[in-house]
C-alpha cells in the first residue's frame, strides 16, 4: 500500500473524528423539568423573571449572579450564573443557559444572551 494511501486514510479518519466531538455539543434546548429530571449539563432558554430580585454584590463574589428565569413552559426558577453580571442583562429578551441543576437552583457556567435590536424603533417608524 502506497504511503499516501495511508496518510489520506489518517486524515479521512481525523475529519471523521473531529466531525463527531463537534457534533456531540449540539443539543436541544430543556426546560426546568427535564433539567430536574436528566441530573446532567443542559441547554435552557428562557427570559428574566422581572418579579423576582436579582443579586449581585461585585464587592463580595464578582463571579456570582443570581437571579430568575422562566423557560419555555413559564415554570420560574432561581439560577446561579457562574459569570459577572452581563452588561444590559435587564434589557435582554431571550436567554440560553448552559448548566445543571443543584439543590434547587440551577448553576449556569454560560450565558447568551439576545438584546432588543437598536434598529428596531427604527424600522417602526419606517412602517409607519
Amino acid at each position: 500500500m502506497k504511503s499516501s494511501y495511508i496518510i489520506a486514510l489518517v486524515l479521512i479518519l481525523v475529519s471523521i473524528g473531529i466531525f463527531i466531538s463537534a457534533s456531540a455539543d449540539v443539543s436541544t434546548y430543556a426546560t426546568f423539568e427535564t433539567a430536574i429530571l436528566s441530573q446532567s449539563r443542559v441547554k435552557i432558554a428562557g427570559t428574566l423573571d422581572k418579579k423576582k430580585p436579582m443579586e449581585y454584590d461585585p464587592t463580595v463574589d464578582a463571579d456570582r449572579f443570581v437571579f430568575h428565569m422562566s423557560d419555555s413552559e413559564g415554570v420560574s426558577n432561581k439560577v446561579v450564573l457562574l459569570k459577572p453580571k452581563p452588561q444590559d442583562f435587564e434589557r435582554s429578551e431571550q436567554i440560553v443557559l448552559t448548566g445543571a441543576m443543584e439543590n434547587g437552583a440551577f448553576v449556569a457556567d454560560e450565558i447568551l444572551m439576545k438584546c432588543p435590536s437598536k434598529y428596531k424603533e427604527e424600522e417602526i417608524a419606517l412602517r409607519k
